[in-house]
Order: C-alpha cells, then structure tokens, then sequence
C-alpha cells in the first residue's frame, strides 16, 4: 500500500482547501435531518442533482415520517421513478419512516449504529447524516473520495473502511469537520476520473500523482 503524505503536506493541502471554501456544504437539498436521511439514502448510485429534482417537489409537502407513511409506497415511487433502484429505495424510506415513528417518536436518531440499523443506511449514508446534520467529524468515503485519497495519497487504502481510517488519521483534526467536502467537490469538479483537470488544481505542486493532464 501507498505510504501517506506527512503531515505537513497534508496540513498545507487542507490549509489551500480551506482558504478556497472555507464552509463547504453537501449538494443534497433538504430541510431537516429526516428529508437529509431520505435524500442520501436515495443518492445511492445516482447523481445529487437528479435525487434534488425528485425530492424538490416531494419535500416541498412531505418532511417527516408520518408524511411519508401517508403517502405511501405507490405515491412515493411517483416522486423518485427518474431515480435508480427507486422500488427498492422506496420500500427501504417506508420501512424507515415505520420504525422511526414506532421506535423514536419521529426523530432520526445521532448515532451511527442507530442509523446503520435503518433499512438501506449504510455506514457512508449514517456519516453524511452524522456531519451534515450534526457536524460531526464523519467521514463519509464515495468514490470521488476513495480516489482522490489514493491519487494524492492524502489518504491511500484498498477499501473504502481503510480511506475513511486513514482520512480519521492523516488529516489533522482541525480539518476534519469539512474534510470529506473538500474531497468530494475536488473529485467531483477537479480531480475527475477520467481526464482530472490538474492545470486547474489548487494543489497540483503538491499532488504525487505522476499522471497529470497537461
């Protein structure tokens, strides 16, 4: 495995990171911590933009989980059908809501293993909610980020439970908040899969990544 950056190269890639966007927000459009839980739920192989075409409209009406319940599986589905995997995504938001209602009186509960337990919440899905909605230092590894920590080595692993640790352990703590932002925006806008764009790259001097783009 790739040995990590030292640390101050690390400190000097957050420190430019910050001074760009120093609040870093998620794409994912929502108004409380529940329709936060939905949206990223539903993000699951699908682009942030088009989940915030479908959930616009349905959050417009639909913000807890006694709402969602009332709409039902079939109303929902009318809702998020232009998403992947949207019938299974949809039984997954209702078994949610159900045991939300029944088991926390309607609130989405902070912590990882509560969250974990949700139908269709994974451990990347629990951190968002986790830092997003409670600003917590979690550290929630997509692709764009399981590629920019190995390309940069800022935060190399075979898995992405390997990156988030690495992330946890190499980025100093005064940084951790934002970090996974930071690293998503960058891959998602910079350090792109196919062609990264590293003539425009914030920290190109710094980047180990011996196949830059001219």
């Amino acid at each position: 495995m790739a040995k990590p950056l030292d640390y101050h190269t690390i400190k000097e890639i957050f420190t430019r990171f910050q001074a760009e966007e120093p609040e870093p927000k998620g794409e994912l459009e929502h108004v409380n911590a529940f329709t936060l839980l939905v949206a990223v739920a539903l993000s699951a192989q699908a682009t942030d933009a088009g989940v915030n075409r479908a959930t616009r409209p349905l959050f417009a009406k639909v913000d807890t989980p006694e709402a969602m319940l009332a709409l039902g599986e079939e109303g929902l589905i009318e809702h998020i059908k232009t998403i992947g995997l949207y019938r299974n995504k949809a039984k997954n938001v209702l078994k949610l809501s159900r045991i939300l209602v029944d088991e926390y009186d309607g609130e989405v509960p902070s912590s990882r293993a509560a969250l974990q337990a949700l139908p269709g919440v994974g451990r990347k899905t629990a951190n968002v909610v986790l830092n997003m909605w409670w600003g917590l230092p979690a550290q929630a590894v997509d692709t764009h980020i399981f590629r920019v920590g190995n390309r940069t080595r800022i935060a190399p692993g075979k898995t992405v439970d390997i990156v988030e640790r690495a992330i946890e352990d190499n980025i100093p703590a005064e940084f951790q908040r934002h970090a996974h932002h930071w690293l998503i925006l960058h891959g998602r806008y910079v350090c792109k899969a196919r062609k990264p764009m590293c003539p425009n790259c914030l920290i190109r001097d710094l980047c180990p990544c011996e196949d830059k783009t001219e």
